[in-house]
C-alpha cells in the first residue's frame, strides 16, 4: 500500500494522460470550458490536451498526498514538498503554455536536486541523509553509510541525465513514449537499483551480527 501511495501522482498522471489521449476531443472540451482562464490563449488543441490534463491531475494528486498525511498527523518529508514545488512550477508552465517541455524538464531537475541535496548535506553539513532516513532500520559501518549516500547521489544524477536524453533526444516529439518511460522505465530502474543495494548491504549487516 505504501508503494502505491508513494507513486500515486505518477499513476494518476499516467492514467489521465492515456485516458485523455483516447478521448482527445472530450479532454480538449473540458480544458477549454473549465480551464480557459489558466491556459495561454484560453484554449488548447486536441493533441495538447492529454499532457495538460495529466499535468493538472498529477499536481492535484501530489496535493492530495500531502493533505492526507497532514490529516493523519504524519510528517510530510522535504522530498515531497520539493516534488510539489517543482510540479507546481514546471507543471504550471506546461498547463499555461500547453507545452510538454517544462514537465519533462521537471523530472530531471528533481533528480538533480536530490543528488545535490545528498552531497551537500554530507560534505558541507556533515549530515548523511541516507543514514538519517534508514538508521532506525539497519546498522551499518560509517564507511558503508558514506558509500550508500554517494551511490544514491550518483544514481539520481544518472537518472536526471537519462530522463533528459530520452525526453529531448531519443523521444523528441514523442510524448507518449516519454510518459511510458516515466511510468514504467523509471520504476523498473529504481527497482533494480534497490535490489542491488539490498544485496550489497546484506553482506555488511551479516558482518555486524
Amino acid at each position: 500500500m505504501k508503494f502505491l501511495f508513494d507513486w500515486l501522482p505518477v499513476i494518476c498522471f499516467f492514467v489521465a494522460y492515456k485516458f485523455a489521449g483516447m478521448n482527445e476531443e472530450s479532454a480538449q472540451h473540458f480544458i477549454n470550458t473549465y480551464m480557459s482562464g489558466v491556459v495561454s490563449g484560453g484554449s488548447v488543441t486536441p493533441d495538447q490536451s492529454p499532457i495538460v490534463l495529466a499535468t493538472l491531475i498529477g499536481i492535484l494528486a501530489t496535493v492530495a498526498q500531502i493533505g492526507w498525511l497532514k490529516l493523519r498527523g504524519q510528517k510530510v518529508t522535504g522530498t515531497l514538498w520539493v516534488t510539489l514545488a517543482l510540479f507546481t512550477v514546471f507543471g504550471g508552465l506546461t498547463i499555461y503554455l500547453h507545452d510538454e517541455v517544462f514537465i519533462k524538464w521537471k523530472l530531471s531537475i528533481l533528480y538533480w536536486l536530490f543528488a545535490v541535496g545528498l552531497l551537500a548535506s554530507d560534505l558541507l553539513f556533515k549530515k548523511n541523509l541516507m543514514r538519517q532516513s534508514m538508521q532506525e532500520i539497519i546498522e551499518l559501518p560509517d564507511l558503508i553509510w558514506t558509500r550508500l549516500n554517494l551511490a544514491w547521489a550518483l544514481f539520481f544524477t544518472f537518472m536526471g541525465a537519462l530522463n533528459w536524453y530520452l525526453a529531448f533526444v531519443v523521444f523528441k516529439g514523442d510524448t507518449d513514449a516519454w510518459v511510458n518511460f516515466k511510468t514504467f522505465g523509471v520504476t523498473g530502474i529504481m527497482f533494480v537499483f534497490i535490489v542491488a543495494q539490498t544485496v550489497y548491504l546484506s553482506r555488511h549487516i551479516k558482518d555486524q551480527a
